[in-house]
């Protein structure tokens, strides 16, 4: 399965002429099964960008909006090409007094079998995102879960990825962030073990659009068929 997250960063509302084409075309061009989009934002917007995006992948799709106003809303998206097999939960990960954050999980019904994501956007601190990767770790199943999102993961000290490899130990790694010129790993695709990550990579068109790149990642997950050709790139 191809599953694709990225931070289309949340210029709809500084830039009123923000390519929302440009990133239905990337979306378009890869074709995942599975994307989580981040800090997608209608305010200020005469247009509805959560329901063009939810139009391209799949009839299947969520929304966690973390900030509602009178002009428009604010939060990320979950969206697929298989349906859920249980109803989406929106988890509320926030820390104490800092910005709104979620989690989007729930479980796909492929021809696999049921495949569990979860989906988030993490905060901006260390002790902040700790206690969030925390709790993320509790929306995990066993197997065949995949957690992908924009964890704002750059330090050592109390890292996500530290917290999450407890039950997710297969990652990507590749430099998202700043997207001129990717320095930070902050935007990632996590696997359970029986989930092994095959193929990753990024594209740098979408520079031109975001400043975060985007992660796209073939997962293998046991019992599903062989899958048709995709077009992709080699392993970044």
């Amino acid at each position: 399965m191809r599953f694709m997250t990225w931070n289309v960063h949340g210029t709809f509302n500084l830039n009123p002429k923000f390519d929302l084409d440009g990133v239905c075309s990337i979306l378009r061009k890869w074709s995942p099964d599975v994307v989580a989009l981040q800090e997608v934002d209608s305010r200020s917007r005469s247009d509805d960008p959560f329901a063009k995006l939810a139009s391209v992948v799949g009839d299947h799709g969520v929304h966690a909006k973390s900030i509602v106003t009178e002009d428009g809303e604010y939060g990320q998206m979950l969206l697929s090409r298989f349906p859920f097999s249980a109803v989406p939960e929106i988890v509320d990960v926030s820390y104490r007094e800092r910005e709104p954050r979620r989690a989007i999980a729930t479980s796909l019904l492929t021809p696999a079998g049921d495949v569990r994501v979860v989906a988030t956007h993490l905060g901006l601190s260390i002790h902040e995102r700790y206690a969030q990767a925390q709790a993320l770790v509790n929306l995990v199943k066993p197997a065949r879960t995949v957690v992908l999102g924009d964890f704002n993961d750059w330090f050592w000290v109390k890292s996500v990825r530290r917290v999450l490899a407890q039950v997710c130990p297969n990652r990507t790694r590749l430099r998202t962030f700043p997207s001129r010129l990717p320095l930070m790993r902050l935007d990632r695709i996590y696997a359970t073990s029986d989930s092994p990550i095959r193929k990753v990579w990024t594209d740098e068109a979408a520079r031109a659009i975001s400043d975060h790149l985007p992660v796209i990642a073939e997962i293998e997950l046991k019992g599903l068929p062989e899958p048709i050709e995709k077009l992709c790139p080699s392993t970044a």
